[in-house]
């Protein structure tokens, strides 16, 4: 499964640029429940809503922001852009990102883990994107500028159509809710005196 899942990031783990998913200041957006509470564990959709599947780490931001959460866990959704990603991350002990991802051979709606930069993305698939920013690229520059959080997670899932368009494929939207759930678990693993519980 790792090889595979690094096989997979090296194709793209990957992020759109879309100022939509940013607030007037070219921040990532928050979509904080304890507003002027410190970030602890950050939360990353990454994504544009108008292509298709690549709007999935944006839905997961979206269903996440919608649930109880930890005190501490702040939620984000952003392009991708790496100085809005490195924005989002800063000062959090943990950031989890969540990103759409191309394959081949493909299986749309497949989750994959990752942890970073231990398992970066690198040889002839490194830096591969349609849209000009790649996850790796902000975690390269944050490593350079010693901006990386104390651990970085990134879950990529496997798209099947990034053209125009709001709908995520059905494969895709399948695996939204199994994603969210998985999330939870992990933030609830987290839980502890260093987390506000």
């Amino acid at each position: 499964m790792l090889h595979t899942a690094l096989r997979v990031a090296r194709t793209a783990l990957r992020a759109v640029p879309d100022g939509s998913a940013t607030t007037g200041t070219g921040k990532a957006e928050s979509m904080d429940q304890y507003p002027g509470s410190p970030t602890r564990i950050a939360v990353i959709g990454i994504g544009n809503d108008h292509r298709r599947d690549d709007g999935v780490g944006w839905v997961v931001a979206a269903e996440l922001a919608g649930r109880r959460l930890p005190h501490g866990v702040t939620v984000f959704r952003t392009d991708g852009e790496p100085t809005r990603l490195i924005s989002a991350w800063e000062g959090a002990q943990r950031a989890i990102v969540v990103d759409a991802a191309r394959s081949h051979p493909s299986r749309p709606g497949r989750i994959h883990r990752l942890r970073l930069p231990e398992e970066l993305p690198s040889g002839p698939f490194h830096g591969t994107s349609s849209h000009g920013f790649a996850l790796e690229h902000a975690v390269e520059l944050a490593h350079v500028l010693g901006r990386l959080p104390g651990e970085l997670v990134a879950y990529a899932v496997e798209a099947a159509n990034t053209g125009p368009g709001t709908a995520l494929s059905p494969a895709v939207a399948a695996a939204v809710h199994p994603l969210v759930a998985r999330i939870e678990r992990d933030l609830a693993a987290r839980r502890g005196p260093d987390t506000g519980s």
